[in-house]
């Protein structure tokens, strides 16, 4: 059942009601099977393909989103999870042996993952659907018992997922909360054994002391200025275009996706030919012509529309200068496709996460400046790459720090479910997607089976004697 918070209900006693109810039936899904769970994943996986439209719909009446983005960034990933999950979570949920050392001969060693218990997963607004629903079939397969926060600045696509949960699933189940501020609040202040967050470094913060009061284990898949470096022996038109998707995609309201550009002082010029080029190969050849485009997404709503305008007439007023796109309709929330270089570190688009689609430019005279450019700053959620150099690409790897990175391409790391996807630092803590996400709602609990009767352990019982002295020194100079 779906719950819609009214702002005089209270809202407190009724949450702390539900995590009751949720906590008593978290002990009947421990023992769940693999087919139970799957079932669960395939009336989820039934319901989005048969209200493909309507997410669709959904999601357009929010930002104005292309329905083909629709399909390939929000329904897609979640379809391809489910899949995999239902492929492998069979395995995952086998009990893990390892290896035990001589001195615990005749024991047995291994991993059983169990369910944390009751969760709460908060999604951002970027991508409602699928950061929402995506950690659910992570939290699902794992067989815990879940309260879903989607974001207040998407309430179309919020209110049919609150359809989806209710038509899906009982309350002491899985619930869904729409609301605001007051309603994360009163969440917060649940003992939840998992909170999943996705969304900025700042909320982020506030996620996790809430969380350090009831020793909740936290998911935090935060942002930060994800670098694209390209080097001089790059293939300049396969970059840009693949730089001008990455970037573009849903506005640049993208955590992965290139929030600045570190490019080889040699070929700035030539590349920045390319990738406008390539800017109106996908989104249209005049301001007017993006500003109607299919192709091309809005900002979420005023206040973000309102947050980039005052990036980009920062950056101008500063001296940075417009090199492409910088068309802006409030009424709308549209802003073009817009390339800056001249960028300095007194500008804001230097200093803070962008998130829209601004793509700041800034170039390098060695490889040595560019990673260090990087390590100064806190640790990115993505780095990209674009070298035909094995070397360079190995070099900044091993000499930079990200919770993912990508050789030429970005952001399609995101969609490959045998990767770990998580941050490190200031971008995020724990990881997800695949048997990763799995993981993170499950907790690994070590198991040892001893036998039953007399065993190897007893020689160095007290009281110590002479003997168990020297078998102890044997054992720490000899024996693992």
């Amino acid at each position: 059942m779906s719950v819609i918070v009214s702002m005089d209900a209270s809202i407190e006693t009724e949450v702390a009601t539900l995590f009751q109810l949720q906590k008593a039936r978290s002990f009947e899904l421990k023992t769940s099977t693999t087919k139970q769970r799957i079932n669960k994943l395939n009336k989820l996986e039934d319901w989005i393909i048969t209200n493909r439209a309507d997410i669709q719909k959904a999601v357009f009446e929010d930002f104005k989103k292309p329905a083909e983005e629709v399909d390939i960034t929000e329904i897609y990933p979640v379809i391809m999870d489910i899949k995999h999950t239902r492929g492998e979570l069979k395995n995952w949920m086998k009990l893990e042996k390892v290896d035990a050392p001589l001195t615990m001969m005749g024991s047995r060693s291994y991993v059983q993952y169990e369910p944390k218990g009751v969760c709460l997963i908060i999604a951002p607004w970027n991508y409602p659907f699928n950061l929402l629903i995506g950690p659910l079939v992570s939290a699902i397969a794992a067989g815990n018992t879940l309260f879903l926060k989607p974001s207040e600045m998407t309430p179309h696509t919020s209110s049919l997922m609150a359809s989806m949960i209710k038509e899906l699933f009982e309350k002491e189940e899985v619930v869904l909360y729409e609301g605001g501020i007051q309603l994360s609040t009163a969440l917060l202040k649940l003992p939840f054994d998992h909170i999943f967050y996705t969304g900025s470094p700042a909320v982020g913060k506030v996620v996790m002391k809430a969380a350090a009061e009831n020793l909740s284990s936290v998911t935090l898949e935060l942002g930060g200025k994800s670098p694209a470096i390209v080097d001089r022996t790059a293939n300049l038109k396969a970059t840009a275009e693949k730089i001008a998707w990455g970037k573009f995609i849903n506005a640049g309201q993208t955590c992965v996706a290139p929030d600045y550009l570190m490019v080889d002082e040699s070929i700035q010029e030539k590349f920045v030919d390319k990738l406008v080029k390539s800017v109106n190969k996908q989104f249209g050849k005049s301001s007017l012509q993006y500003k109607y485009s299919h192709s091309y997404a809005r900002i979420v709503n005023k206040k973000h529309y309102k947050r980039i305008e005052a990036l980009i007439d920062d950056a101008v007023s500063k001296g940075a200068k417009i090199v492409h796109g910088g068309e802006k309709d409030h009424k709308q929330h549209f802003i073009s496709p817009t390339i800056v270089t001249g960028v300095t570190e007194e500008m804001d688009i230097a200093r803070e996460e962008i998130f829209g689609p601004i793509l700041p430019i800034r170039t390098y005279s060695s490889l040595s400046e560019a990673i260090a450019y990087v390590n100064q700053r806190p640790k990115p959620l993505s780095l990209y790459v674009f070298s035909k150099s094995n070397k360079t690409i190995k070099n900044i790897l091993n000499n930079t720090s990200s919770g993912s990175a990508c050789s030429n391409d970005c952001v399609v790391q995101f969609g490959q479910n045998n990767l770990p996807f998580g941050g490190v630092g200031n971008s995020g803590m724990g990881k997800a997607h695949g048997i990763y996400g799995f993981r993170a709602f499950s907790n690994e609990k070590a198991v040892i089976k001893q036998l039953s009767g007399k065993h190897i352990g007893r020689l160095i019982y007290p009281p110590y004697t002479h003997f168990s002295k020297r078998l102890i020194n044997l054992l720490i100079k000899y024996f693992y």
